[in-house]
């Protein structure tokens, strides 16, 4: 058992430091974050391989390395919406896939969940600073604008999961 919690820290910090690198695929040009979606795959799988708390630990903290280091995403309101959903993705996506034992389903259950805390989270935040956030803002950044991400996410995620658990049966 104990083997287990030191195998799944490690897997966790590596898949902290991959959120962090990863990133840096897109150059640090933010609409290219945001289409592309680098962060949430290290999360998502840590969600999968660690379990949801280890999942929900990187993707809390995830952002808010990235802001103090890189200063992208920007701290504040950027960083704390960010952490949330991906916050999100990563104990939503533990949870329903140890639960289920089903890819697909637990990572679109993940996905939708974290996409929705996306929304009020960046609603509230925006609220409070006297903007505002639609529908239809929701709609095209959480959807319409992330499709490639989607897309990528849906393909890699469980075959990365599948080979993982593949080479990794005792």
């Amino acid at each position: 058992m104990k083997n287990l919690k030191v195998k799944r820290l490690v897997l966790s910090a590596m898949l902290l430091a991959v959120g962090v690198v990863l990133p840096m695929l897109t150059s640090q040009i933010k609409e290219i974050g945001d289409t592309l979606l680098p962060m949430h795959i290290p999360v998502l799988l840590c969600g999968f391989i660690c379990s949801w708390k280890y999942g929900g630990a990187v993707g809390l903290i995830l952002p808010f390395i990235r802001s103090l280091i890189f200063s992208m995403p920007p701290l504040y309101p950027n960083a704390v919406w960010m952490a949330l959903e991906l916050m999100t993705y990563g104990i939503v996506a533990g949870l329903v896939y140890s639960q289920t034992r089903k890819k697909y389903m637990s990572l679109i259950v993940a996905m939708l969940s974290g996409r929705i805390v996306w929304g009020i989270a960046k609603a509230v935040l925006l609220g409070v600073a006297g903007k505002s956030f639609t529908i239809s803002a929701f709609i095209t950044g959480g959807f319409v604008d992330a499709v490639p991400g989607i897309v990528i996410q849906l393909v890699l995620i469980p075959l990365i999961i599948k080979a993982y658990e593949k080479n990794n049966k005792a």
